[in-house]
């Protein structure tokens, strides 16, 4: 029996999902903007999955893939829009999927995901939110489909798991995550090279827009916040934006005494995205969640309008309250 939501939301379970994906033939897989490593190990993993069984698809990310990532995002199918089934992966929320929200948004028929504060927005969902990564949403769904692994599927897998947990050292991490990380080392995936791709390798000019970036950092309340700002100016001297931008906002895990760690990235003249990481017991998720974003427990993330000053005031309103609690 499937469960829907006060929303009409079709709540799916993992068998449901796998019998979804295999009545249809035509699919579009949309990550969502400013992609990272799961979002695009899901959609690429499940684009080889469907593939495998017969199915054609598109993988569509709204951004420029970066070319770090092309060892498994290769060529895929070309579908027509008008008769494709339509899957979300790792998208929690319509607004996520940024230039193709207004194309998209309302016409998603499953989202397959794995955070806690998913909107809900689709008509299918598949939501496991006590998975380490969407990846292994998608590793499941392989199995039970049945469908027959292959070095590229692995490869896509083992990137989503292991950039969506900090190299398996986030408290997400469970023993299912370190079985399905074990079962995929089965294939030809070369692990070290993906974390020397995924961890280990830096830009010189994003090393010098870090430089900045700390130079600026400021501690709030007996420095149990660390603040980092990331200007639209500092990224027009250093030639360093987009997706390059992805590990400032881990810089103040290794902050000792820090548990919430703000970094604000400006995306336009007035608005900037917000990536909250926080240390137990603080919940990133339910402070972003009152600046109308969301995410998980430990990482979560919102996008907040106002100038420089606006912005962090209320951000850092919204971390003291939650601080005050403790």
């Amino acid at each position: 029996m499937i469960r829907k939501t006060k929303e009409g939301v079709r709540e799916l379970t993992l068998r449901q999902t796998a019998r979804f994906l295999k009545k249809h033939n035509n699919y579009i897989i949309l990550t969502h903007a400013s992609p990272d490593g799961d979002t695009l190990g899901s959609a690429y993993a499940l684009y080889y999955a469907l593939n495998e069984i017969g199915k054609v698809a598109e993988v569509i990310c709204p951004d420029v893939i970066p070319k770090k990532y092309d060892y498994f995002a290769r060529k895929t199918d070309h579908i027509d829009k008008t008769q494709a089934t339509v899957i979300a992966v790792d998208v929690a929320d319509k607004r996520l999927l940024g230039a193709l929200e207004e194309e998209f948004g309302h016409k998603i028929d499953l989202c397959i995901d794995h955070h806690v504060s998913n909107t809900r927005y689709a008509k299918n969902l598949y939501l496991d939110d006590d998975a380490a990564a969407c990846a292994e949403c998608i590793f499941d769904l392989i199995s039970v489909m049945r469908v027959n692994m292959n070095d590229i599927t692995a490869k896509a897998i083992y990137t989503g798991l292991a950039t969506d947990t900090g190299c398996f050292k986030y408290s997400t991490v469970t023993e299912k995550t370190l079985l399905i990380c074990a079962t995929l080392y089965e294939y030809n995936i070369d692990a070290a090279e993906i974390n020397r791709l995924m961890f280990d390798t830096k830009s010189k000019k994003l090393i010098e827009l870090e430089a900045m970036v700390l130079n600026g950092a400021e501690f709030h309340f007996d420095d149990k916040c660390m603040l980092l700002t990331v200007t639209a100016d500092m990224q027009k001297e250093t030639g360093c934006s987009g997706t390059e931008l992805e590990g400032i906002a881990v810089i103040s895990r290794s902050v000792e005494g820090v548990i919430a760690g703000v970094t604000l990235k400006q995306t336009g003249d007035d608005e900037f995205k917000v990536s909250l990481r926080t240390y137990p017991p603080l919940d990133a998720s339910a402070i972003c969640k009152k600046l109308g974003g969301g995410g998980h427990k430990g990482a979560a993330g919102a996008t907040v309008e106002g100038s420089l000053a606006e912005v962090k005031e209320k951000v850092l309103s919204a971390v003291k309250e939650s601080l005050d609690l403790l």
